[in-house]
């Protein structure tokens, strides 16, 4: 197959520099273009200097990104600044495939996105044709997508393991509750007084409680899955670590054929791997890789199960999904540029 050419709009944010980690490995992959407004006109070995080893082209602000010779566009710009930019892009290049790791197209009604983003959607006929991109789940569509709207990191840890047990009616429907836990990049690089480092270590604390958005994927997904209406407890929490997210899932159903379920569900996933029933994984574990672990452990009170769940933030959570879910779009075998393995201790 020949040399896809891609381009990244936001690579100057802890998503876009992912992407560059991973890209620069992958064999049927070249940098072609780089954007990022703010720190335009400079190479991006200024911006993150672990890439002064790697001949990138130097970062270009959005509009004179040459999309002639693209491929494959990444964007990983903001939620809200998406929309427009990509709908011009494609109207630019209607042959063009696209991963987006904004959460602009990771709704597909267009009155959900509204009410838990604040405004209507500006690319609705776009919001219609993208496909949410959590791989292992929607993988036939993805191969066909346009436009792939990347999940988000929360949201991947919570749904690997509860869409195969919603599906298969093993848990109780009014009873999933989703506790997990973020590392500070989880919420972007830019200067806010939360991710300080004194705001952050030695301490944890919930946010968005009752509101986060990535709510609003799980109800899409998790009713998707059941076939009627699904509505999650879900609260997430910053943890004083760099990378990394753990999802703590409780449900009222029968351990064992929850395990049993998730690890037949998985058994062929190279990306996924369930542990043995009662063993618990560790986020350690995953750090750095495209890896997610899956632990099921029975709760003492009989007919309820806990099930665990931890990924990196920055590859299975963003840009590893968003690199395998262009394998996928380009008939790439799914798993090329990703096989690193975590990085522990």
């Amino acid at each position: 197959m020949d040399i896809l050419n891609v381009a990244i709009y936001g690579a100057s944010g802890y998503t876009g520099a992912e992407l560059i980690r991973l890209l620069a490995v992958h064999p049927k992959v070249r940098i072609a273009a780089l954007s990022a407004d703010s720190n335009a006109g400079r190479p991006m070995a200024d911006v993150f200097p672990q890439f002064s080893a790697l001949d990138l082209p130097v970062l270009q602000k959005i509009d004179e990104v040459d999309l002639g010779p693209i491929d494959v566009l990444f964007c990983a710009l903001p939620h809200g600044t998406t929309q427009v930019t990509l709908k011009a892009a494609l109207e630019a290049k209607p042959e063009l495939k696209i991963v987006d790791l904004s959460a602009d197209f990771r709704l597909s009604d267009p009155a959900s996105y509204a009410e838990w983003y604040g405004h209507e959607h500006q690319a609705t006929v776009l919001q219609e044709e993208a496909v949410y991109g959590l791989v292992e789940i929607h993988r036939a569509a993805i191969a066909k997508a346009r436009l792939v709207g990347n999940p988000g990191c929360y949201t991947t840890t919570a749904l690997l393991p509860l869409i195969p047990v919603v599906k298969a009616g093993l848990v109780d429907l009014d009873e999933i509750v989703i506790d997990a836990k973020s590392g500070v990049s989880g919420a972007g690089r830019s200067a806010k007084v939360g991710n300080l480092f004194t705001e952050v270590s030695e301490g944890f604390h919930a946010y968005g409680v009752g509101k986060h958005r990535h709510t609003a994927e799980l109800d899409q997904e998790l009713s998707l899955a059941a076939g009627s209406v699904v509505a999650p407890t879900f609260t997430p929490h910053l943890v004083p670590m760099n990378r990394g997210i753990y999802a703590t899932i409780y449900v009222k159903g029968d351990p064992k054929a929850i395990h049993a379920t998730l690890a037949e569900r998985y058994a062929a996933e190279h990306f996924v791997t369930v542990l043995p029933f009662g063993e618990v994984p560790q986020s350690r574990h995953v750090r750095g890789s495209n890896f997610t672990r899956i632990g099921v452990v029975p709760d003492r009170r009989s007919g309820r199960a806990i099930i665990l769940s931890t990924l990196d933030n920055l590859v299975k959570g963003a840009s590893g999904q968003a690199v395998q879910n262009m394998n996928v779009v380009a008939g790439i075998d799914e798993g090329t540029g990703l096989q690193q393995l975590a990085l522990f201790p």
